[in-house]
């Protein structure tokens, strides 16, 4: 009764206010959104995509990036999707394009392998039973904010939708897909215990 309805439809309220902004599709965020993203985060980035790929076409000089952050003492994560699981060979017959998942990985992890050892790098597989529900959902958390991408169908990750959400409380949306992508993590298989 006291705000015109005009006002009120639009304020956001409740979980709405974790959401800084929604695109239609992953690839529409803009890369200076990423850039920005990373760039502001000082303690603990995941980045807790199936395959990662698109970040190191999409940032330029994004090796150089990651040893900055590492230097100047944040933490960077990656937590990929097994190149040789079941769940990577399945997901590359439903999506059956010529780049496929799992060359997409070891894309990632020869670029990884060009940062080299690093103080508060850390890459980890997801469990094969975690596999089918990390292929489906990427979270990607700069601190207390995340770009979250639910994966549609049959769609490859830069054709579905992007949330960009900013942590406000301990039980809202940010909060949710953060707590799911650390219980991922946390059954993580090391990648550098695979030889």
């Amino acid at each position: 009764m006291l705000w015109p309805k005009a006002v009120k439809d639009r304020i956001k309220t409740g979980g709405d206010r974790e959401i800084i902004h929604s695109y239609p599709y992953r690839s529409s965020c803009p890369s200076t959104v990423w850039a920005e993203l990373i760039e502001r985060s000082e303690t603990d980035i995941l980045f807790a995509g199936y395959t990662n790929y698109f970040l190191w076409i999409d940032q330029p000089a994004f090796v150089s990036t990651l040893r900055q952050k590492l230097d100047s003492g944040c933490r960077v994560r990656f937590l990929l999707g097994d190149p040789d699981g079941e769940v990577t060979r399945n997901r590359e017959q439903i999506e059956d394009v010529a780049l496929t998942v799992s060359t997409r990985i070891r894309i990632t992890l020869e670029h990884l392998g060009k940062l080299g050892a690093h103080q508060g790098l850390e890459a980890r597989f997801s469990a094969a039973g975690d596999a089918i529900n990390h292929v489906s959902l990427s979270v990607f958390r700069f601190d207390d904010e995340a770009l979250v991408t639910p994966h549609l169908a049959r769609l490859v990750g830069h054709d579905s939708p992007l949330l960009h959400l900013r942590k406000i409380g301990d039980t809202g949306m940010f909060a949710r897909f953060a707590d799911h992508a650390e219980e991922l993590w946390s059954r993580g298989v090391s990648i550098t215990s695979q030889g």
